[in-house]
């Protein structure tokens, strides 16, 4: 695997990275890990390492019965607080309900092992599914009774693990997920990344405060995977939460047309952008996207 000095070097080879500073907010606020707040960091987290060296955050409720569970996957650049420590906040809110929670770091990202070189929908995808079974095995935890979470990017890799295992997954919420993983990556990115990738083999991307390295593998990764029919072969309840200002917008009301179960919704945020306001003085927002995933899981596991 390409090594982050490695990284570094083939990029003054190649030239200064790409710069995505101009990029749509939803790309940018996924990449907050020096954002995350510790604060609500429930007394029961448990920091463990899965297999690959993927770091993770167990929070489980103080209960005498096997309880429900949600794995949690962040959006791409973040990490598993996710911005404003947003995850670390939904695991408290869950675990008041009698929820527990797993949240990962994929491979490269936050304190997991792995370069973000390696990076692809396939690999985060097989990453998902790990935790998974890791949660699903858990002491304490009711296997039949397990939900996912995904915020952005992290949404779509929710999609794939929800309809590729469909007797695992009770129940599934995304937060501002992308709908379709070429066409919105392309408009984040921009076509210079992509072009960039294809004639190096690498690109390497500065996100402000890092950079990071991405292979043509990851690019060819985008297409081989369709969120609509991923999204209408999954049998469970499904709630997806979004921004009317953000991009991910104009896939609510189509993903929520497509699922089977009738416990379905789609709650678009008047005003609300790709991270619903968490950086901001006023928390309503956030909270409100926290309550209601909270309350969503609580009704349905």
């Amino acid at each position: 695997m390409l090594s982050s000095e490695g990284f570094q070097a083939g990029a003054c080879r190649r030239g200064n990275p790409v710069s995505i500073a101009g990029l749509r907010v939803w790309f940018a606020a996924c990449l907050f890990a020096l954002f995350l707040l510790p604060l609500n960091a429930h007394a029961t987290d448990v920091p463990l390492t899965l297999d690959g060296g993927i770091s993770a955050t167990l929070n489980m409720p103080d209960a005498t019965q096997p309880v429900p569970a949600v794995l949690l996957l962040h959006g791409f650049g973040s990490s598993k607080d996710e911005v404003g420590g947003m995850y670390a906040r939904v695991a408290t809110a869950l675990a008041q309900k009698g929820i527990a929670s797993l949240r990962i770091d994929f491979a490269g990202f936050g304190k997991s092992d792995g370069d973000t070189g390696s990076t692809t929908v396939d690999a985060q995808l097989d990453q998902a599914k790990a935790a998974l079974a890791v949660l699903k095995g858990t002491k304490g935890v009711d296997p039949n009774r397990v939900g996912v979470l995904g915020f952005s990017l992290g949404g779509g890799i929710a999609l794939l693990v929800a309809s590729g295992q469909p007797m695992d997954v009770k129940s599934l919420v995304t937060w501002s997920s992308v709908g379709d993983f070429q066409a919105d990556m392309l408009g984040a990115l921009g076509q210079k990344a992509f072009d960039r990738a294809k004639e190096d083999g690498i690109v390497g991307l500065d996100l402000g405060f890092r950079t990071i390295a991405l292979k043509q593998s990851f690019f060819d990764s985008l297409s081989a995977f369709k969120l609509d029919d991923a999204i209408a072969t999954y049998p469970g309840p499904y709630l997806t939460i979004t921004g009317s200002k953000d991009f991910s917008a104009q896939y609510a009301d189509r993903f929520v047309g497509l699922v089977k179960n009738p416990t379905k919704e789609a709650m678009i945020i008047p005003e609300g952008d790709h991270i619903f306001g968490v950086l901001g003085a006023d928390q309503t927002m956030a909270d409100s996207v926290i309550m209601k995933t909270a309350e969503w899981f609580a009704a349905t596991l």
